[in-house]
């Protein structure tokens, strides 16, 4: 891995990017073995890192720590030699501000490259590269390169299941691509065009891209008529009171609706491990029923591509009457993580009223946890895998939409017996007696439903 710290960025968001781009490695299946860092004024134009550390970095892989000059087909010898003067000009450039730079650079390279061992097959670089940049940097270490979008992409292909998310990963993936595209031994050759043959064609790198172009069109349409079908189902449930799960990647969304619903949703420990909308009944005697939504989980420099791709899931929040903010409270990092989903809600025009839960809280030290409700008084604080927890958050969820909870007491005449099942269904039944004329029922219930209950008696 590597990665340059610049001026707008403190030591403790620096090392949180870098943890966070390892954790992306691992749920990539990729194994870390060293990282190289370097603090500059901006990223250096041709190579991002300053030109000794670009050389430590191709000591990892085997590279040569230099840039060819890179020949595009069809160019003769001294356009060639034009392309290498401008190619050491960058370098050039990048290995000047590196020695500006080099009593701010940190020593922070894991492990040892000079120790032997496998060669470095990958370099994950925690920043968007151009297309240049990363050419530049697979040509100076003789690995695979890939950037921090160019990972999630990654993540996302892999753990895409339905078929709208495997839609939406692919628009991304392919937008990703056409910039990227590099002619190949043959790109410089031109297709015939015209009528009858005639005309000067399209380069095989031209033909690639509209095809690009053309296949996400054909994704687009095929989305549209699957969004189609979405928004069907969401207009179904208008009479139903929706609660959208968001927050950080690995905060606890799924493990914490699992716990809310008794349903069997899918939880792992792992970034990104839900990309496709479930939306779920709370375990509460409502009615209308409050349904509870999972969406995909949210992360620092999340690709502007995938918000737009999974603009049609990220819907679901838009349409939420309340939004459960999940944040993970043990990560030093939280509150940037908060700052990013607000951000993301904003972009998307997710409005709806906020409830923040700090989950997590098991794994925090009592006088953290004491700082924690302090700063955020009207913040739910708890741990998805405490029961008790889970009960208090849910009583906390119907009386934001029922009302609080209050005992009252029920005459249930033997006419309308059938409403005694109701009780039962919708109220925490205290007592119950049977008189001559009916049945008393004393219940604990929210306002809202007591006061249907009433009405529904007083019909009969």
């Amino acid at each position: 891995m590597c990665a340059v710290q610049l001026p707008d960025v403190d030591d403790g968001g620096f090392a949180s990017s870098i943890a966070e781009l390892r954790r992306l490695a691992t749920t990539l299946g990729l194994e870390v073995v060293g990282a190289v860092t370097q603090r500059r004024g901006r990223l250096a134009p041709g190579l991002v890192l300053g030109e000794g550390k670009v050389r430590e970095l191709a000591q990892w892989t085997g590279g040569s720590g230099e840039v060819p000059a890179y020949q595009k087909p069809g160019t003769n010898k001294r356009d060639a030699e034009d392309a290498e003067d401008d190619d050491a000009d960058d370098v050039g450039e990048a290995a000047d501000e590196a020695e500006l730079d080099a009593e701010a650079e940190l020593d922070a390279a894991d492990g040892d490259p000079a120790a032997g061992g496998p060669r470095c097959t990958v370099v994950l670089v925690d920043h968007d590269l151009t297309p240049t940049q990363q050419r530049n940097l697979e040509r100076a270490t003789d690995a695979e390169v890939m950037d921090r979008t160019s990972v999630i992409l990654s993540i996302f292909h892999r753990h895409a299941k339905t078929r709208e998310a495997r839609l939406q990963v692919e628009i991304a993936r392919l937008a990703y691509l056409a910039p990227r595209l590099r002619e190949s031994g043959g790109g410089g050759d031109r297709v015939r065009g015209g009528v009858g043959g005639k005309g000067a064609g399209e380069s095989a790198l031209e033909l690639d891209r509209r095809r690009i172009r053309d296949r996400i069109a054909e994704l687009r349409r095929e989305l549209a008529t699957i969004e189609g079908g979405a928004r069907t189902r969401r207009a179904r449930r208008d009479d139903a009171r929706t609660i959208a799960v968001v927050g950080y990647t690995n905060a606890g969304k799924s493990s914490l609706m699992r716990a809310l619903t008794g349903s069997e949703v899918y939880v792992a420990d792992k970034l990104f491990a839900t990309l496709d909308t479930t939306v779920r009944v709370l375990d509460a005697r409502t009615k209308p029923p409050l349904l509870l939504s999972d969406t995909v989980g949210f992360i620092k420099k999340l690709p502007h591509d995938l918000v737009a791709s999974f603009r049609s899931t990220l819907e679901e929040a838009t349409h939420a009457d309340l939004l459960l903010h999940v944040v993970d409270a043990s990560d030093a990092a939280f509150r940037d993580h908060m700052a990013v989903t607000r951000g993301v809600l904003g972009e998307i025009g997710a409005d709806a009223a906020e409830l923040v839960v700090l989950n997590k809280i098991d794994k925090v030290a009592p006088e953290e946890r004491a700082a924690l409700a302090a700063a955020f008084p009207d913040a739910v604080l708890m741990s998805a895998k405490a029961p008790a927890d889970v009960a208090a958050l849910r009583a906390r969820l119907v009386e934001h939409f029922a009302g609080a909870a209050i005992e009252a007491e029920l005459f249930v005449p033997w006419a309308q017996h059938k409403l005694v099942h109701a009780i039962h269904e919708r109220c925490q039944v205290v007592s119950e007696v049977h008189e001559d004329d009916g049945t008393r029922v004393a219940v604990r219930a929210p306002q809202a439903i007591v006061d249907e209950l009433v009405a529904a008696l007083a019909a009969s």
